[in-house]
């Protein structure tokens, strides 16, 4: 993670294809395993996610995706009165290949000073979380925690 909250980058090595980890980043079957129980869902230019509720937890404008390389959107927490008060943000996640099997993923969650609450909602403990779940989800087959 960089040192300052507006800019966070992530990064991580998993043993997966591109191609498992763009299905993993925006099929609900996969995003509700790992990410909170969030059901994300990329359709056309617009990324959805739902609470275990129902309740709509984001949506929001894709601003890039290039599949299975890169994917870009919008961020807004409207599962919290405070943060879904702030300015929206961008997350972009990148998948290079790497030889012997192994992608490195970068997670990149940005714009975010509009944001404070966000900022320090989603920094460290945040996306690491999600980022290891998916991980320990692709490689494994089972969620780093009881769904």
């Amino acid at each position: 993670m960089s040192d300052n909250l507006s800019c966070q980058i992530y990064r991580v090595f998993i043993r997966a294809t591109p191609e498992e980890i763009w299905e993993a980043i925006t099929t609900p079957s996969f995003t509700t395993r790992y990410f909170h129980g969030a059901a994300i869902e990329v359709r056309g230019n617009r990324v959805t996610s739902h609470g275990p509720d129902g309740s709509t937890w984001g949506d929001a404008e894709v601003f890039e995706a290039d599949r299975p390389h890169r994917l870009s959107y919008g961020w807004q927490s409207l599962y919290d009165p405070e943060m879904a008060k702030e300015a929206p943000s961008r997350v972009t996640w990148e998948i290079e290949e790497r030889d012997g099997g192994v992608c490195m993923l970068s997670v990149t969650h940005d714009q975010l000073e509009g944001a404070p609450k966000t900022a320090q909602s989603v920094s460290g403990a945040g996306w690491m979380f999600v980022l290891s779940g998916l991980k320990t989800l692709l490689e494994t087959g089972q969620p780093l925690l009881p769904v």
